[in-house]
């Protein structure tokens, strides 16, 4: 994968997290983009917040960031909270 696809994957990525930030917001959390590992297509992200700690949280991570992000970057194969 070349440094153009890689930038662009962390965009599409960004982009995901900014169009589900409201709903996690809504509820007292947040999400932030750390890094993207293209050799394991593994996304890295931050749960701050009412987020840190909450029983839903998995759930949130899974069902929401993950499914979010896989469909604007179906490269990535993983989400990891970190």
């Amino acid at each position: 994968m070349s440094e153009h696809e890689a930038t662009s994957t962390e965009a599409r990525v960004r982009e995901a997290l900014d169009s589900i930030r409201d709903a996690i917001q809504m509820d007292g959390g947040d999400v932030e983009f750390v890094s993207y590992d293209e050799l394991s297509k593994t996304v890295f992200v931050s749960l701050q917040g009412a987020c840190v700690g909450c029983p839903a949280s998995v759930m949130t991570l899974k069902m929401g960031i993950e499914r979010a992000i896989k469909k604007v970057a179906p490269d990535v194969e993983y989400v990891e909270a970190v």
